[in-house]
């Protein structure tokens, strides 16, 4: 999802009990006062301003665009940044995209993925499964990202996102509203801020979030291309090393994403020369099935991407609410989560028509509480959430395991005769009518 950068004066919720406009500071120094400001003709007023056009901004603008209220989305860079790879979409994504209108306008552009294999790193098989037995209404797709957010993009009115617009500082003002200021300098004067600006969200950490955490592991991923079209099945291929696993799915007839999961004791250097990754990528399964490597060989240099896994934890009564005031916060900016169940975009876009209903709903309202809506949000999503990102965790934990003794019964037992597949795919039922 989209993000910004840290440039920010970050700011405590201000009281509200005076009708003079302030900023509430925190000076360079520690300083840190009121300092009351003149009303500027050059700040210009929004009703429903979203930061960040990923996958949450987008997705959460479309939603309330079908329910008749418009918003402004605010992307830093130049144009939709369509880089990365592919994600994978479970039933409940695709019930979300139903609900929202273009799920048609998707799925004859990506394959219907029928089930999954695993493997050991000799290439050994050690269990496989279909999607439509263990549940009839399943239905898995990966789906390049550049597809998806040009998908919701195109269904916006056209003046509804605006580039160029990182955000400089933001300000709390006594009666709620929000003031946000560019780095070119203009101003806007917001009712209602979403921060969808994902894992590194200045949004988050003005209301008070922690960073989200490094896990111990990083993950290399691209996209491969076959012009003639590639050879593989439709199903999810895992294979589990030791401290190593890789992972590889057709997208389309033509495209299919990888993944190379690897143990670190830190995040390690950014490194974006790309053909750099891509070897050292290949580097760590140079031993693996021929597959994995023929895929990885296939792959055009500048989709190759190594990222640092992280998680954030919302711990009950310890943990900032999902909103304060009439800002709140969706998707990655929210909860960030590891990608061992395939569920953080599903989650974000579960999260944009939730929050979209309750919303709309509080607009619309005779005696209109946005704050309450939030609040609602947040209470429903939370019991959601928190436990998929403790479970993602935990699962990338198991499947990261070294110890050899450990590997061995993890493929050899637990794999083979303990695992079903069934009760790992509940969390993938989510109802959802058209908006």
């Amino acid at each position: 999802m989209a993000t910004t950068t840290s440039s920010f004066v970050f700011l405590s919720s201000p009281p509200r009990h005076s009708a003079t406009l302030f900023r509430f500071r925190y000076g360079i120094g520690g300083r840190r006062g009121w300092k009351p400001i003149k009303a500027q003709s050059d700040v210009r007023k929004e009703h429903v301003v979203i930061v960040g056009a990923g996958i949450a901004g987008l997705a959460t603008a479309l939603s309330l665009h079908r329910l008749g209220v418009r918003s402004l989305v605010l992307e830093q860079a130049e144009s939709l940044r369509t880089g990365g790879t592919s994600l994978t979409l479970f039933k409940n994504g695709w019930r979300v995209l139903d609900a929202i209108g273009v799920a048609n306008d998707l799925r004859p552009q990506f394959l219907e993925i029928q089930g999954m294999v695993v493997k050991s790193e000799d290439g050994r098989e050690l269990r496989a499964f279909n999607f439509k037995q263990e549940d009839q209404s399943q239905e898995v797709r990966a789906v390049e990202r550049r597809v998806l957010l040009e998908t919701l993009a195109g269904q916006l009115p056209h003046d509804t996102i605006q580039y160029s617009s990182r955000l400089a500082r933001i300000e709390a003002t006594p009666n709620g509203d929000t003031l946000l200021e560019l780095m070119d300098g203009s101003k806007l004067l917001a009712k209602i801020v979403i921060g969808c600006d994902g894992i590194r969200s200045p949004i988050a950490k003005w209301m008070g979030f922690n960073e989200p955490k490094y896990v111990g592991h990083c993950a290399f991923r691209g996209l491969a291309s076959y012009s003639d079209g590639q050879p593989y099945a439709p199903r999810v291929n895992y294979i589990y090393g030791r401290g190593l696993r890789a992972g590889y799915v057709p997208v389309s007839p033509t495209k299919v994403y990888w993944f190379i999961c690897f143990n670190s004791p830190s995040p390690g250097p950014k490194i974006t020369d790309s053909s750099v990754l891509k070897k050292q990528a290949k580097e760590l399964v140079r031993n693996w099935p021929s597959e994995l490597l023929n895929i990885v060989d296939a792959t055009p240099d500048d989709t190759v991407i190594r990222t640092p896994l992280v998680d954030r934890w919302l711990w009950p009564a310890i943990s900032p609410a999902a909103s304060a005031g009439r800002v709140v916060l969706v998707g990655d900016a929210w909860h960030p989560m590891t990608p061992n169940l395939g569920q953080g975009a599903c989650c974000a876009l579960e999260d944009a028509v939730v929050l979209a209903k309750k919303l709309a709903g509080a607009i619309k309202s005779e005696d209109p509480s946005v704050e309450g809506a939030f609040s609602s949000y947040g209470t429903e999503r939370w019991p959601r959430v928190f436990p998929l990102t403790i479970r993602a965790n935990l699962v990338g934990s198991i499947l990261q395991w070294e110890n050899s003794l450990v590997c061995s019964v993890r493929n050899n037992i637990v794999i083979p005769k303990l695992v079903r597949l069934g009760p790992l795919l509940e969390h993938t039922n989510f109802s959802c009518e058209s908006l």
